[in-house]
């Protein structure tokens, strides 16, 4: 049999179904469209929906998932968008991707941040609860992951330009804080790279998954001042790091994980250096900075994460070096056969952050 050589689109090509249709599915058939995009209760919920929501989202076999790595067929439908683009850019995450990661994704995040936000959240003043806006919802893993380690009354405001990926956030949002107090729910369609400190009255916390390393600095700058302005704290989960370690370890790693990481910053993205310019552009707006690992650790429970992962990964390291290809496609062979076998272990590094604006009602830093 002649040997062929796998094309970048190829390579990021090859990856398995995985079902659709994110949160609780019991759920979705409660809710009752009323097209306001408000949600007025976790426990009563009323979402904005459009003829989206009832599409038909199933993947093809040989589709990759948008948020796993470069997506390149026009009749993929949109999902989350970050900016104001054309109509043939690809859709950024699929609702399959962010359901696949978010064990992962609650595994990894950083407990250690939450005190300091406690006790900023505790010093606001004249509040009965807290007004959180999540940037970038999806799903709503981060609410669902936050919401019940917070004590006290919280209205969470939900932002995407996706209804669809709205309507599951909406309907699988936590019921009650950590204390039994109730946790309400709105959504808002927007661009999350706009945001302005009007939208960020009242509010008490910014909070964004897997955000940062998608931005440009300026929209990064945008944000932080958008945070002073409101004098509110952000915290910021799940930023790249650019750095991977596969045990077995394998020659050609080193030169994919520098792939992937030129990949991620195409188009003035500021992929693995999120964090830093995130640090740069909050502290010169006064705010203090915490930062903390926050690193997913894959190993045979999560091998239908990893090999989606690892699709995913290649096959945007590809896209940037198709001088790769050929070495790359007996790498990702070797790779996904580990996987399956239960013999990789893989540690993607992400970085968390926490940044303590200034308060403007005069609460203690």
């Amino acid at each position: 049999m002649r040997k062929t050589t796998a094309t970048p689109a190829d390579l990021a090509r090859r990856v398995q179904v995985v079902p659709p249709q994110p949160g609780p599915r019991e759920a979705a058939d409660t809710v009752e469209a009323n097209g306001t995009g408000a949600v007025v209760d976790a426990t009563d919920v009323t979402v904005a929906t459009d003829t989206a929501i009832a599409a038909n989202t199933e993947i093809a076999a040989d589709a990759v998932i948008a948020g796993a790595g470069p997506v390149g067929r026009s009749e993929e439908r949109a999902t989350v968008r970050l900016r104001e683009t054309g109509p043939d850019e690809p859709p950024r995450y699929a609702p399959e991707w962010l359901e696949l990661r978010e064990g992962a994704d609650a595994a990894a995040r950083s407990l250690d941040l939450l005190d300091p936000l406690r006790v900023r959240l505790a010093d606001l003043p004249g509040r009965a609860g807290s007004v959180i806006h999540d940037l970038g919802c999806g799903t709503g893993s981060m609410g669902r992951w936050l919401a019940p380690r917070l004590d006290g009354a919280q209205h969470w405001v939900l932002h995407d330009r996706d209804p669809y990926l709205l309507h599951f956030a909406a309907v699988a949002s936590p019921r009650s804080a950590a204390d039994g107090s109730r946790v309400t729910v709105e959504t808002r369609r927007g661009d999350v790279a706009r945001l302005t400190p009007d939208a960020l009255v009242g509010a008490s916390l910014v909070t964004a998954s897997a955000l940062l390393d998608v931005l440009t600095r300026e929209e990064v700058d945008t944000l932080a001042a958008a945070c002073a302005g409101a004098g509110c704290p952000a915290l910021l989960t799940l930023s790249v790091a650019g750095r991977v370690e596969l045990t077995p370890a394998d020659p050609l790693d080193a030169e994919i994980t520098a792939a992937f990481n030129a990949h991620q910053r195409r188009d003035g993205l500021l992929g693995p250096d999120a964090v830093t310019a995130a640090c740069e552009a909050f502290s010169a707006h006064g705010a203090t900075v915490k930062l903390h690992p926050s690193a997913w650790r894959l190993g045979p429970d999560e091998r239908a994460l990893t090999a989606q992962w690892l699709r995913g990964w290649v096959g945007a390291a590809v896209e940037e070096r198709p001088e790769l290809a050929e070495r790359a496609e007996a790498y990702l062979a070797d790779r996904l056969a580990a996987c399956a076998a239960g013999e990789l272990n893989v540690v993607v590094h992400h970085t968390d952050l926490l940044a303590l604006a200034r308060p403007t009602g005069g609460a203690a830093s």
